[in-house]
């Protein structure tokens, strides 16, 4: 047996506002960040977990502080334990009564227990040595199954309709393992759309999107209807008609101008309305998607649990379900929602828009292909070619696709030294750049 003996906390941020990488309509200068975490044991073997929760900045020191209130729970504990029952593990954190009342199963401290449930994940992978998603599809229906906190959803998704869903796709889960391994995820990028680039770079990325193999981007919009109308034009003129564009509006509208404004954009022929406006307004969603149609309407990125999602999928406002390895809490309830699209067939595009996500999500879609849903048709990962070199296993995308990665664990362990260079205040990227660190600690 060996004991869980630090769970070492890391605040690092990357100045990203400083090129308005990641910029939209709501998030004019974000400064892509992890609350970072690490577990470490006794047991001599070298594998640590890791985790964290991705922020835009200033906040990141909120994330760090709910991380450190999780630690009582896993500190000196038997891995063995924790590791050997997730689903109990996971219901361990969510349901301390004290810091669940500061949600409940939502925001900040739901937030950083998936960060310590996506560590504990990637300290199990390695110990098993399998990637995360491989060691997910080679998990029985019943297993999966137990993993998943049933509460507040059987009217949508019971454990029986959950296992049949897993059942039903285990006998060709060899099949798919190898047509993955073979074929890779589709991905769409996002690189070209952020709302800070000028259009001409917009028309540069774009075009150099389709060279490298995607057949969707995406665009921010929202900031201005005339300058959207100017830049979707600019995109579709330079795509032609067969690459596939879709926009995102960062929250941005409420319902009726949410419809108004992108009727203007519809003559683009626009693959998905996301995040047109309130995560939390699944009525005024079902309105938009009611209006828009055929536009289908995608959002998931800051939906804050099972429940939300659960509420999305039965009033039918949306359409693509965007899970997100960092904003619930963890692999297990990203698990019940996978499952809650597959019960609805709804299909599923993760949002991968900032540092680490894209290496996090990409297994919980290989999974789902493998032992969920059984199907990549129209589905996509999201791509943004930022920050990867910073870490261990960066993800491996080409001609259009992620290509399922081989290393052991979640895909979420940063190198030490980019820890270091960009641990805030004190790393050398804040040091060295005062201009950045005034923007990022002003109000």
């Amino acid at each position: 047996m060996s004991i869980i003996t630090a769970v070492d906390t890391f605040d690092v941020r990357f100045p990203t506002s400083q090129g308005l990488d990641g910029s939209d309509a709501m998030n004019p200068d974000p400064d892509y960040s992890a609350a970072y975490l690490i577990i470490r044991t006794n047991a001599g073997d070298g594998h640590e977990g890791h985790g964290f929760v991705f922020t835009i900045g200033r906040g990141n020191e909120v994330e760090t502080a709910a991380i450190e209130a999780l630690r009582l729970h896993i500190l000196g504990r038997e891995a063995e334990e924790l590791l050997g029952d997730m689903g109990a593990t996971w219901k361990l954190l969510v349901h301390d009564s004290q810091l669940r009342w500061l949600g409940p199963e939502k925001g900040v401290m739901h937030m950083a227990i998936g960060a310590v449930i996506n560590a504990l994940w990637d300290l199990k992978a390695k110990r098993e040595g399998l990637p995360l998603w491989d060691l997910l599809s080679r998990m029985s229906p019943e297993e999966l199954v137990s993993l998943v906190d049933f509460r507040y959803i059987t009217d949508a998704l019971t454990p029986e309709e959950a296992l049949d869903i897993l059942r039903r796709a285990a006998p060709d889960r060899g099949e798919r393992r190898a047509r993955l391994l073979t074929e890779g995820y589709p991905a769409y990028t996002t690189t070209p759309g952020w709302l800070g680039y000028s259009d001409e770079k917009l028309a540069r990325l774009a075009k150099e999107a389709v060279a490298e193999g995607f057949t969707q981007i995406k665009l921010k919009v929202g900031a201005s209807l005339e300058d959207d109308i100017r830049r979707v034009r600019i995109a579709r003129e330079t795509l032609g008609p067969d690459i596939k564009i879709a926009v995102d509006a960062n929250q941005r509208w409420d319902v009726a101008e949410a419809i108004e404004w992108v009727g203007h954009l519809a003559p683009y022929d626009i693959a998905w309305i996301e995040e047109p406006t309130s995560p939390d307004d699944i009525l005024g969603h079902a309105a938009i998607a009611k209006a828009l149609a055929p536009i289908p309407v995608a959002t998931g990125e800051h939906v804050q649990n099972r429940v939300v999602f659960k509420q999305l999928l039965q009033a039918g406002a949306v359409d693509v379900v965007q899970i997100d390895a960092a904003r619930v809490a963890g692999v297990n309830e990203n698990i019940a929602i996978l499952l809650l699209a597959a019960n609805y067939g709804v299909r599923v595009c993760p949002h991968a828009g900032g540092v680490g996500l894209c290496e996090a999500v990409q297994h919980l879609s290989m999974f789902d292909f493998v032992a969920v849903s059984g199907t990549k048709d129209n589905r996509m990962i999201e791509f943004v070619d930022h920050l990867h070199e910073h870490f261990v296993t960066p993800v491996h995308v080409h001609d259009g696709s992620y290509w399922p990665p081989s290393a052991l664990g979640a895909g979420n362990e940063m190198l030490s030294q980019a820890l270091t260079h960009y641990s805030f205040p004190d790393g050398a990227a804040w040091t060295a750049t005062p201009s950045a660190l005034v923007n990022l600690t002003s109000s």
